[in-house]
Order: structure tokens, then sequence, then C-alpha cells
């Protein structure tokens, strides 16, 4: 049965030879899936002895393959900042390659068989591994190796890697987020060495520092669990944020569980397997200093006890409302026009207006038929759910 199939492929592969050079490779490839066969240079090696013809330079890759180890050594040299365990090949090719395997596949009526660019990327992929001793891997790998026959290159890119912390911050005037490069707005350019920032003063700078250095990467993303002022403290156990570290060079270490970078603290930051999908809900325990237009007395305030245990409803420009609940409220009388107010709160609300009235309701302008402003705003704890 073995030797028919072979006597069939040897008649075909006649046909074929007759019209077009093949190398072993290609040639072994037209048929190597028919006979059950993985090495597809062995037998197209084997057809060519067997019908006694010289292989030429051949008309689908013209003898590419020859040149494959030089194109493995630019593998090596493209990976050789990057730490990891497993890795794909990705190719890019002239379209003239592949429209010449079509041709032939098309013409002899050769289904089923690997195109000319997957025998490539998976020769490629052979010889990476047996080289560097890393294993290849379809889904997730931690680098992809994109070779590019026609410039003559290859670029690597390893998978992104997802980190959760918290931070403290014991000092004002510290803003949240950092401001992008104004030169490529954020985009990474080499005035700010690819960062998308240029500046490194902010919460956002402090921590995408550290884990640049760590990992060897110049670009993160980071998910905020809530906001605050500049002029906020951050104080308990922390905002949570979580990370997207792009490009990372290095993928393991054995971070601290407190990290001291300037004016914040950061606190168990760890690599997590992905950032949840979809908004993540909160509660923020916060003490708010307001003042207020008018003189406020204790029974003015005293109307306050109403929100305790309660829902506010938010209103956006589209008039959409959503509603949040304050799980606990305490006040304190600091001078005649001020006091201080402490709630437990679900995380979404936009405090300033909460306080000035500005599409909320109920709010505190409104209960205590004064006018008040926000004047500062702290963080004492931030609870995921």
């Amino acid at each position: 049965m073995v030797e028919t199939k072979f006597s069939t492929v040897l008649e075909l592969a006649k046909k074929i030879l007759s019209e077009y050079d093949l190398c072993d490779n290609c040639l072994g490839r037209l048929f190597s899936k028919q006979l059950h066969l993985k090495s597809n240079k062995l037998l197209g090696k084997k057809i060519h002895n067997k019908l006694k013809i010289k292989n030429n330079k051949c008309h689908i890759c013209k003898n590419i393959f020859d040149i494959i180890p030089s194109y493995v050594i630019k593998m090596q040299e493209a990976s050789s900042e990057y730490i990891f365990k497993s890795f794909l090949v990705g190719t890019m090719l002239k379209s003239s390659f592949l429209d010449r395997d079509d041709h032939i596949r098309s013409q002899f009526k050769l289904k089923g068989i690997d195109g000319i660019k997957t025998s490539i990327t998976k020769e490629l992929g052979k010889q990476f591994a047996r080289k560097t001793k890393k294993r290849q891997k379809i889904y997730e790998p931690e680098i992809v190796l994109t070779v590019d026959f026609k410039t003559e290159s290859c670029e690597s890119h390893s998978k992104s890697l997802h980190l959760f912390g918290r931070y403290t911050k014991c000092t004002r005037d510290v803003p949240q987020k950092q401001k992008p490069c104004s030169n490529c707005l954020g985009k990474g350019c080499v005035t700010c060495k690819r960062h998308g920032i240029s500046e490194f003063d902010s919460v956002e700078g402090m921590i995408c520092k550290y884990i640049f250095e760590k990992f060897g990467a110049v670009q993160a993303k980071i998910t905020w669990i809530g906001g605050e002022d500049t002029s906020s403290l951050v104080l308990g156990n922390g905002r949570p944020f979580f990370v997207k570290l792009l490009n990372p060079k290095k993928r393991s270490h054995k971070l601290p569980k407190l990290i001291t970078s300037d004016k914040i603290k950061i606190h168990s930051l760890k690599i997590i397997p992905n950032i949840p999908s979809g908004p993540i809900q909160f509660k923020s325990k916060t003490r708010l200093l307001i003042s207020a237009e008018n003189p406020i007395t204790h029974q003015n305030l005293a109307m306050l006890d109403s929100l305790n245990n309660t829902s506010v409803a938010i209103y956006d420009k589209s008039g959409k409302r959503t509603e949040k609940k304050i799980y606990s409220i305490r006040y304190l009388q600091n001078s005649e026009k001020s006091f201080t107010l402490e709630l437990k709160i679900d995380g979404g609300v936009p405090l300033k207006h909460f306080v000035s009235g500005d599409d909320i309701f109920p709010n505190i302008s409104e209960l205590l038929t004064n006018r008040c402003k926000l004047e500062q705003f702290d963080f004492d704890s931030v609870i995921i759910h």
C-alpha cells in the first residue's frame, strides 16, 4: 500500500519536475502529508534520487531554505535582551513566493498541504528551538519573533505583563496622572525615550519609572481604581491600581512588599495573570474639608444624618441617571463656616459636585440650604468589591 502511494507520488513528481525545478524542501512538502512523513527535505531528496533528477535553483522559494541558518542568527540577536521560555515565529514573504506556490498547487490539483510560508515558518521555529533550547508555543508565547524576508530583518515583541498593587501618597501637590510627552502626545518618540511621558513627577510617573527599570520595558498602561486631586492624600491601605506593561524584556522578579519612590509608596506589587475586564466596583473612605457661604450650626449639620445608608442619584450631560450608595457618614464642625465630612461611599461619585449640588441629588448644599464648596479631600482607604 505504501509502495503504491509512493509510486503514484513519483509519477506526479516527475510531471512537476519536468516543468519546474524544485528544491528538496519544496518538493517534499507537496507530498509529505499524503505519505504521513514529517521531513519535507528528506522526502524531497528521496524523490530526486529515485527520479535521478538534479536539484537546481528552486522555482518556488529560490533556495531560501539554504539561508535559514543566517535568519536564525538574526532571531537570536533580536531576542538577546529578552528573558523568555516560550516563543512563536511569524514570517513576512514577498507575494511572488506565495503566487508561485499557489500556481503549482492549483495546476497539479494538490490539496491539503502546507503553503510555502508555513513551511518556512516551521523550519525557522525548529532551528531556533534547537539553538536556544526554548520551546515553541502557539497560544500566548512569551515572545513573538517576526522575520521579514523582504527587508532581511527580524523584530521581537514580548507578551504584555500585568501587575496589581496599591499606592499611598503622604505628600500634597503630587498629581495622580502624568502629562504625556509634548512631542508625541503619549505615542512614544526619541525625545521621551519611547515612554510616552518625559517626566516622572506624578504617581503614574513614579510607578512607571520603577517598573520600567525593573522589567526592562518602555511603556505601560495603568488602570486606576478611582482618582484624587493633586492636593489629596491617599492613606491607609492605599489606592489599588492595575498595570499593563508593554513589551517587557524581563518577566519574573521577586518584588518587595514595600517600594519607596520619592513622594509615594507602592505596596504589595505583584504579577497577575490578567487585568479584570469591565468596570471594577469599589468603595472609598474619604475625608472632605468643606466651606460654606453662610454660617452653619450644629442643627444644620444634623441634616446630613439623612444621607446615612442612602443612595444619591448622579445625572450626566445626557440626563442618564446612576445611583451610588453612601454607607456611613460622620461630620465635625471646624469653624463658623467650615466642617469636615467623613464618608464611606461607592466609587465613582464626583465629590466636588456632591458638595456643590451640581447634577447630584441629594447633595450637601441642598441639605444645608447653604452654598458649599469642597476645599480638599483625602482618602483613608479604597476597598475593591
